[in-house]
């Protein structure tokens, strides 16, 4: 959980953070999260959450930061993640005591404790049955701007709804992780935004409502337990009293709507029309302001967070930094500038010389191995070491730009 507190040109003038496993250790999670036995099903403590809450403004409090000086608070929160609210929670939450920190006064608060994020993928059969309900899988993206995935939250609701019908009855509320950490702030069930609702497979995302159809499919009565979904730029209403007399914020203290953590990089980024920006991490990101997209079978069509009539693409390929170190591993000794050394040796274009680097099975396209292919289109079955490298670059590169220009 990271803080981070800008004055208004825009300078940093706090920053810190909770690290879940570090920090909390009693909840023994690995990387803030529990992979369970399957190696499919992934959660994490929804109580962790709250507890990271209340020790980073702690941290903030006994460090002399002034809560006074804070107009306006939002966020960000991991996609697809979702949290069940029990029924008579939203009272308990409104009156919370101020002597108590947050995690004792909602201890029993969640009719799901431990909450499936966007790292699961347990839910194959309620992706193939949502595509089913609505004529298929292009049918479903053109409604909300993706096929089903087995992270996105409608999936999951499903899950837990025909695994455990009586939990999902005893829930009034549903949030995402971005909506439920702005419900703390709140002291009230925050509404979805629509940049996070298009992760969900529910969002009509032309129409900014939810989608019948995909409702019904997914579990009875799921209209009332999300509420109403609202642009990602919203101003929610003050913050919650409880944070004026425990920490001293101003009761004027605005809360805006906050969001998932792709479309808050766009907007972070500051992107504007025919911008795109791409991250190279352990899986490689692209993410572009659109204003017609065309959502197809692979990559994912999201409302737009800095302006509700327009859109932004997202694609994410798994075989990202993971397949250039090991390349850099096996082609360059390890090391970066032998890496780059050998790539401007080579010309653009690589001389016909082309590849196709997959580790483990990528998620645009859904494919696995190495395939290389000399000037003459024939499988090749090894390249010189410095051609290995542009071929996994460009390869890399002109995979994203063809993926990105199928999406409009």
């Amino acid at each position: 959980l990271k803080v981070i507190a800008i004055d208004e040109q825009l300078r940093v003038i706090y920053e810190d953070n909770v690290h879940f496993d570090k920090d909390l250790p009693e909840f023994k999670t690995q990387g803030g999260v529990y992979i369970h036995s399957d190696r499919l099903t992934v959660t994490s403590p929804v109580l962790m959450w709250v507890k990271a809450l209340d020790m980073i403004l702690e941290k903030m409090k006994s460090s002399g930061f002034n809560f006074s000086q804070v107009r306006a608070l939002s966020g960000a929160g991991q996609q697809h993640g979702s949290v069940y609210w029990k029924k008579g929670s939203i009272q308990i939450l409104k009156n919370a005591p101020s002597e108590l920190p947050l995690h004792q006064s909602l201890k029993a608060c969640f009719s799901v404790s431990a909450c499936p994020i966007w790292m699961d993928s347990s839910t194959a059969s309620q992706c193939s049955a949502l595509e089913k309900a609505v004529g298929g899988a292009q049918r479903l993206a053109s409604i909300t701007g993706s096929r089903a995935y087995e992270r996105f939250t409608g999936n999951q609701i499903a899950k837990i709804y025909s695994q455990n019908p009586e939990v999902y009855m005893q829930t009034e509320r549903i949030s995402l992780v971005s909506s439920f950490a702005a419900s703390l702030f709140l002291g009230a069930y925050a509404p979805i935004d629509y940049s996070d609702g298009s992760g969900m497979n529910l969002l009509q995302i032309w129409e900014k409502v939810w989608s019948t159809s995909c409702l019904d499919a997914c579990a009875p009565g799921l209209t009332e337990k999300l509420g109403c979904p609202v642009a990602s730029h919203s101003v929610l209403g003050p913050i919650s009293p409880y944070y004026s007399q425990r920490y001293g914020f101003s009761p004027d203290c605005k809360i805006v709507a906050f969001t998932g953590d792709n479309p808050a990089s766009l907007a972070g980024m500051r992107l504007q029309e025919g911008d795109i920006a791409i991250s190279l991490g352990t899986s490689d990101t692209l993410f572009l302001w659109i204003q017609e997209p065309t959502p197809a079978l692979e990559g994912h069509i999201l409302c737009n967070p800095v302006d509700s009539q327009t859109y932004m693409a997202l694609l994410c390929f798994k075989n990202g930094s993971l397949m250039r170190e090991r390349i850099r591993d096996d082609c360059a000794s390890g090391s970066w500038d032998e890496f780059a050394k050998a790539l401007s040796s080579t010309v653009a274009g690589n001389n016909g010389n082309l590849g196709f680097y997959f580790d483990v099975m990528e998620i645009t396209p859904e494919a696995v191995g190495i395939h290389r292919f000399n000037r003459d289109n024939q499988k090749v079955s090894d390249f010189p070491k410095e051609v290995e490298i542009r071929a996994l670059i460009e390869g890399q590169f002109m995979a994203k730009r063809i993926h990105a220009e199928k999406l409009g």
